[in-house]
């Protein structure tokens, strides 16, 4: 879980085997080091980076395109150290045209990640889930995937195209989007936010044999939650639960400071929370400890 002299199998080839398996690969969102690392605790094999997370825990404004780059890749190369887990991250537009998306490619990659994915939005995006978006032609969406996979050292690099012209075009556009990526070179196809199980399942029938799909099962957005053996069924090889981690800390945090403010200290709060000793090993403490030991100075 993350450990400092672990050397575990390359993630990019377990990523790739994993979704060449025959269960959707269930990948739970992290905004930041800590949210990755239980993730991996509690037992998934990828953690998912959440732009809209990422956005809401370096800035506390929403997901309308204020991070940049590099701020992305920071975040993204923390929660790579932090996990031994393979790491698929949100790399929203690639940041500019086609050229952007070559050096944004090559950062990602550098970072250790294992999979990203680019959108087809006009820069600045907004989260896939909000309204008013607007998206570029599709030729230069398929250059800049083009430019990705240019771009691409570690042929094992997962590459995912995203596409959100459904609320802009109509679905049957993000579906000729989506098989124009493919043959641009997507390793996986991800139509973002269909309104409705029937939609969910045209995209699926309609993409079947083109290349595996993502489905984002995006809590409280404006996808119906299905359930994952209806997502298996459909043919998805890739869920994303991409903010539950960041609403249920949200919540948490309210909570305690609710008991703060009414009472003046937070003891009311305490018994459920993890004590002191609990989150140190959770971090990783006993590690450090053992290390320490190793090289100790007689």
């Amino acid at each position: 879980m993350g450990n400092l002299l672990s050397t575990p199998p390359p993630p990019r080839r377990r990523l790739r085997a994993l979704l060449a398996g025959q269960d959707p690969v269930v990948a739970p969102g992290a905004y930041d080091a800590m949210s990755a690392r239980l993730i991996e605790q509690a037992g998934f094999d990828v953690v998912y980076m959440t732009g809209f997370g990422t956005t809401a825990a370096l800035t506390g404004r929403p997901d309308v395109g204020l991070l940049s780059a590099t701020e992305m890749v920071d975040n993204a190369r923390r929660i790579v150290a932090a996990v031994d887990v393979p790491v698929i991250a949100d790399a929203d537009t690639g940041y500019g045209n086609a050229i952007n998306v070559v050096r944004t490619v090559q950062l990602y990659e550098q970072a250790g990640v294992a999979g990203l994915h680019l959108e087809d939005q006009v820069m600045p995006k907004k989260c896939g889930h909000m309204s008013g978006k607007a998206v570029i032609s599709a030729a230069e969406m398929v250059g800049k995937i083009e430019a990705a996979v240019a771009a691409r050292r570690d042929p094992d690099l997962v590459l995912i195209a995203r596409t959100d012209a459904a609320a802009v075009e109509g679905l049957d556009s993000a579906v000729e989007r989506a098989r124009a990526y493919a043959a641009a070179g997507a390793d996986l196809l991800f139509v973002e936010a269909p309104r409705s199980e029937s939609d969910i399942a045209t995209v699926a029938e309609a993409l079947a044999g083109t290349a595996p799909l993502v489905f984002n099962w995006a809590e409280g957005g404006r996808t119906p939650p299905l359930g994952l053996d209806r997502i298996a069924s459909l043919g998805f090889r890739l869920v994303l639960f991409p903010i539950g981690t960041l609403l249920a800390a949200t919540a948490g945090i309210r909570s305690l400071l609710s008991v703060l403010r009414r009472d003046g200290t937070p003891a009311g709060a305490l018994p459920g929370l993890p004590t002191f000793d609990e989150f140190t090993d959770l971090v990783g403490l006993p590690e450090v400890t053992r290390l320490e030991e190793r090289w100790a100075v007689d």
